[in-house]
This record gives structure tokens, C-alpha cells and sequence, in this order.
């Protein structure tokens, strides 16, 4: 009698544990929507023109009850003519690139792996390049750099799918295939860019190094839908991506076909960085760093790590969007800049001094 008392003690403990678990990680993800919610005021209460934290908010509140909350107008054409659009922008570009840095990681089982590691951006950036300085797109108008670096991501994508398909989804060779075609991309967008005129090339390289400043709400029709159906199959997937993560062959002993799993969630987490990244351009080191802070203050488990990947992409750019606004106002800073300026000395003191936890 007293040992299963013995026995029920420490099962219930198992079970307290277990929540308790849960439920640090669980508040943590909820601490990074409030601070979303929190940073997107901020943002939109900050630039040239004044506007006030409540007046942001009361117009946000004011599009899904408007007899409840008022701003002014000022703040409304303000707010929802220039600001909003980048600021929403910056979330779902955030979520995407986080997302796809945490999937990439898991499944490729390197810490260094994130969205340009396999030259999807590498590749939009040469489309890109193409369409502003042969004027040759896919699309016509404003369109056709949109176009074009999507086209290249995608083409991108699916020569490294191809040839994981054909070295039975070796994550060292997919890397190393992504590896060579980001040089390969940056190779011959240089020797374009080379021959260009100034100002193409000027336009270029804003490009390649990210921009907030082009956006409108017409691009949140194809934004939107990539965000809302590839995110939640990569987080439904999360548990197979925590069975990877014990090795292929554990992975293979427990029902999961390696090749064709790893195959599948690099093309997810490449068509969702095309998605975002042939609207904005190559913003550097949010999919490699958010997975990692995450990681050193929560642990491994991608059932949490990759939501909160996403949601920590997301305050990383919408805080280093509105540094690029208002640092040097009125001159607005490429966000890319700025996202490098943050990730570079963030990311080495991980590297030195950052540990996981469990």
C-alpha cells in the first residue's frame, strides 16, 4: 500500500511537472503577443507627424468597432496611409521569416541554417536586379520586380528540392546545394549590377538589403494566404520535426519517411520566405536569430519554439522598422541595415555566452 502511494506521489508529480512545463512556455509565447501588440502602438505612434499611442490604437480598434472608437483624421490618413502598411507588413514578415529560420534549423539539424543559407534570397535578389535594370519581368508595371524575384525563389527552391530528392534528402547536401547557389546568385547579380547604371544599381541594393517603404495593402493579398496556410501546417508539423531531431534513423523507426518529411518542410519554409521576400527584399538575420533567442529561454521543443519563433521575428522587425524611420528622420534607414545592426553583436553573444534551455 505505501509503495503505490509512493507510486501516485511521484505520478502526480510527473503531471505537475509536465504542466508546469507547459506552462512556462505557453505564457512566454502570450508575453510576445502582448509585446506585438504593445511594439505596433509604438510604431505607429512614432515618426514626423505626431500622433498619439491612443489615437493608434482607437484606430485600430475603430476598423472592428466603429461606434465604439474614435481617432482623429489626421491620424487616420497618417496611420492607415503610410505607416500601417509597413508596420503590418513587418508582423507578417516576421512570423514568416522566423518561422521558416526555427523549421529550417530543426530539419537540417544545423544551428546556422536560416532562410538564406539555401539562396532562396540570393535568387529573388537576382530577379529582382533583372526586372529594375533590363526592365524584363514576368509581370508588367510595378509588378514585375515582385514577379520576378518570386519566380527566382521558387526556382531556387526547386533546385535544391531536386537534388535532395535525388541524394535521398541528405540535409548536407541540401545545404551545401543552397550554399553554392546563394554564391552562385550573388555572382551573376554583381556582374549585372557591374555594367548597370548608377541608378540601378543604387535601386538594386536597396532592394537586396530590405525595404518597409514600397508597401501598400494590395500586396497583402498574396502575402496574407501564403502566411495563413504555410505557418500553421509547419507548426502542426512540429512534433515529426521533434522525432527528427533524435536522428533519421530513430525518425525512420517511428514511421516518419525522412526524405520525403525533410523535403516537404524545406519547401514550405522556401515558398513562405518567397512569399514575403519578393515584397520587401532580403531582410538578413531574423530567421537566424529569433529561433535562437527563443530557443535559450524556452528549449528545444519545436511545438513551442516555432510559433514563438515566428511571434519573436515579428517584434524584431517591427522594433527595427521604426528605428529606421525615426533614427534619422526624416532620411528612412533600410530596415536591413538596421535588422544586421541588431543581429550581428545579439547573435555573437549567444554564441558566447547563451545556453539552451530544456
Amino acid at each position: 500500500m505505501e509503495t503505490n502511494l509512493k507510486g501516485n506521489d511521484g505520478g502526480f508529480d510527473i503531471c505537475e511537472g509536465y504542466h508546469s512545463y507547459r506552462s512556462r512556455k505557453t505564457l512566454f509565447i502570450i508575453g510576445l503577443v502582448a509585446a506585438i501588440i504593445i511594439c505596433i502602438g509604438i510604431a505607429a505612434s512614432s515618426g514626423s507627424a505626431d500622433v498619439a499611442l491612443a489615437d493608434a490604437y482607437n484606430s485600430i480598434l475603430g476598423k472592428i468597432f466603429p461606434e465604439s472608437f474614435e481617432s482623429s483624421w489626421t491620424a487616420e490618413i497618417c496611420l492607415w496611409k503610410l505607416r500601417f502598411p509597413r508596420i503590418f507588413m513587418a508582423l507578417f514578415t516576421g512570423i514568416a521569416l522566423g518561422v521558416a529560420g526555427c523549421a529550417m534549423q530543426a530539419t537540417l539539424k544545423n544551428p546556422l541554417a536560416d532562410p538564406y543559407m539555401l539562396g532562396v534570397a540570393s535568387a529573388a535578389g537576382l530577379g529582382a536586379t533583372i526586372a529594375i535594370v533590363f526592365g524584363a519581368g514576368i509581370l508588367a508595371g510595378t509588378y514585375a520586380i515582385i514577379g520576378n524575384a518570386f519566380l527566382f525563389s521558387l526556382i531556387a527552391a526547386g533546385i535544391i528540392i531536386l537534388i535532395g530528392e535525388k541524394k535521398d534528402g541528405s540535409a548536407e547536401a541540401m545545404i551545401l546545394t543552397g550554399i553554392a547557389l546563394m554564391f552562385f546568385f550573388q555572382a551573376v547579380t554583381t556582374f549585372i549590377a557591374y555594367f548597370a547604371d548608377s541608378e540601378a544599381v543604387k535601386s538594386a541594393m536597396f532592394w537586396m538589403v530590405g525595404d518597409l517603404g514600397k508597401v501598400s495593402w494590395g500586396d497583402f493579398y498574396f502575402v496574407i494566404p501564403i502566411v495563413a496556410v504555410v505557418v500553421p501546417v509547419i507548426v502542426w508539423k512540429s512534433w515529426d520535426l521533434n522525432i527528427l531531431g533524435g536522428g533519421d534513423e530513430s525518425a525512420t523507426s517511428l514511421g516518419i519517411n525522412v526524405k520525403h518529411f525533410r523535403i516537404m518542410i524545406v519547401a514550405l519554409s522556401s515558398l513562405l520566405v518567397a512569399g514575403v521576400v519578393s515584397f520587401v527584399g532580403a531582410i538578413g538575420f531574423i530567421g537566424l536569430v529569433s529561433p535562437h533567442i527563443c530557443r535559450l529561454i524556452i528549449g528545444g521543443d519545436n511545438r513551442f519554439l516555432i510559433p514563438a519563433s515566428g511571434l519573436m521575428g515579428a517584434v524584431f522587425l517591427i522594433i527595427a522598422d521604426t528605428i529606421a524611420r525615426t533614427a534619422l528622420s526624416p532620411v528612412i534607414i533600410p530596415v536591413g541595415v538596421i535588422t544586421a545592426f541588431l543581429g550581428v553583436p545579439f547573435f555573437v553573444y549567444l554564441i558566447l555566452f547563451g545556453r539552451a534551455k530544456c
